[in-house]
């Protein structure tokens, strides 16, 4: 399948189907299943206690290198640049009166979500989370976005720590109690909540309360604090979507969960006293009138949605993210409700060589239809649609221990330089935050080309 103007369309395999900019399309014969990945915040259920103010919570060629296998040194993920360490805490919640379309009438809806936040200088006492918990990543070690390149039991995916001091205090405010700007992530279609974690550290290291958001059932196992294991209900809902003839109605219903997701979060963050399920610390700390969003993939679409349905997200970020109901990029069938109306609020869209709003037919309806808005379209040259996720960071290090060949590698990820697309991503995404929640200059970087990041570009 080729997307607008022969390009050739993004896949990700994700239990039985592969996700194509951020949608379901069916998988060819021999293609291996996979899925994205659940993790927490250390282990589910463990209790963490913080100080007085802190925060209380549960828990090329085709030329190989050398593999050095599943023995190998963890892999890393980028440190955060802020002036504040990060800490992080993992929240179980219960929408007691929604029914999960996934599981059944009976049963509630139920998310697993963390807040990464800015720590105190003595957070490095806190041991850091795991991108995976250990049940989670043997789930991902059998199915997982890699898995045509690396076989099962290949990567140490439970060993990658992230940057967040697990229940460590909170930072001082230095003005007031709420100074703290919320951003929420959503993930793409099959990956956890914790696949963004290097931009999500990053934020929380510049001041922000970032909270990320698992969707329960399209990861292929979500954990939680008594043990469960919510497992992906993907393949089997695609099967049937292909047996009646309802793609566009799966789709759709992945959407409308993801954003009525995001919403249950907003209401839970706002509840005071002893119905609030964030630790007091930090729930004096937030300003839920500064909220942003941001998210990869269908968490980009996600994201743009949201700020279409909620007029509690004041600007959001979607990182190359489809924003309509549809199996192709170019293709404007089947489209949102922020396709057909557009943003009234900033919407920053940032896409992998090739799309920009002239290519992508989602983004160039959104992009005709918000008038009056702030907007901005930047293409990071050399990238690929993984660029927007931790695949940036781990992809070499996978190269490295299994021997990918170098062609693989920039399937996943592209030309660009790692290191640059996380400074780019890191800088982009900060200052489009700060400009709109915190109201600060950003030396107009989002005006126009920066000598100091000649990998973006404005797309007019």
């Amino acid at each position: 399948m080729r997307g607008s103007g022969g390009r050739r369309a993004r896949r990700f395999v994700v239990a039985g189907a592969l996700v194509v900019a951020g949608v379901l399309v069916a998988v060819p014969t021999g293609v291996r299943k996979a899925a994205g990945v659940a993790a927490a915040d250390g282990a589910a259920g463990a209790d963490r206690v913080a100080g007085a103010d802190g925060v209380a919570g549960p828990g090329g060629g085709a030329s190989r290198v050398p593999a050095d296998g599943p023995s190998a040194e963890a892999m890393t993920l980028p440190a955060p640049t802020g002036r504040y360490l990060v800490g992080t805490v993992a929240l179980h919640l219960t929408h007691r009166s929604r029914t999960d379309p996934w599981a059944g009438r009976r049963t509630h809806r139920e998310l697993m979500v963390s807040v990464r936040y800015p720590a105190r200088a003595g957070a490095g006492r806190y041991p850091t989370a795991p991108q995976l918990s250990a049940r989670e990543a043997a789930a991902f070690d059998a199915r997982n976005n890699f898995s045509e390149q690396v076989p099962p039991g290949k990567v140490r995916w439970a060993a990658t720590r992230t940057s967040a001091h697990v229940g460590a205090p909170l930072a001082a405010g230095r003005s007031s109690r709420r100074w703290l700007p919320v951003v929420l992530y959503s993930p793409g279609v099959g990956d956890p909540r914790s696949f963004g974690s290097t931009l999500c550290d990053e934020l929380a290291s510049r001041g922000y309360a970032v909270v990320t958001i698992d969707h329960t059932y399209e990861a292929p196992a979500v954990e939680f604090p008594d043990g469960r294991l919510a497992r992906s209900v993907l393949a089997t809902e695609l099967a049937k979507a292909q047996k009646s003839g309802r793609i566009t109605e799966l789709l759709r219903k992945v959407s409308g969960v993801r954003v009525a997701d995001v919403r249950f979060v907003l209401d839970e963050l706002a509840e005071r006293g002893a119905a609030s399920p964030v630790p007091a610390g930090l729930r004096r700390a937030l300003d839920l009138r500064a909220v942003g969003m941001f998210g990869q993939s269908a968490g980009g679409f996600t994201a743009a949605q949201t700020l279409h349905d909620d007029r509690r997200i004041k600007a959001a970020v979607n990182l190359d993210g489809v924003m309509g109901y549809t199996q192709r990029d170019d293709d404007p069938a089947n489209p949102s409700t922020v396709g057909r109306e557009g943003v009234d609020r900033p919407l920053l869209l940032m896409g992998m060589a090739g799309n920009t709003h002239h290519t992508v037919a989602s983004w160039g309806a959104v992009w005709r239809h918000s008038t009056g808005t702030w907007l901005r379209d930047l293409t990071l040259r050399g990238s690929r649609h993984a660029s927007y996720t931790d695949a940036e960071a781990l992809v070499p290090q996978i190269a490295r221990r299994v021997g990918l060949p170098r062609t693989e590698v920039t399937a996943l990820i592209g030309t660009v330089d790692p290191a640059r697309a996380v400074a780019a991503q890191r800088a982009y995404v900060s200052a489009f935050f700060d400009r709109w929640l915190r109201g600060r200059d950003d030396g107009g970087l989002l005006d126009g080309p920066s000598g100091r990041f000649p990998e973006v570009q404005f797309v007019p």
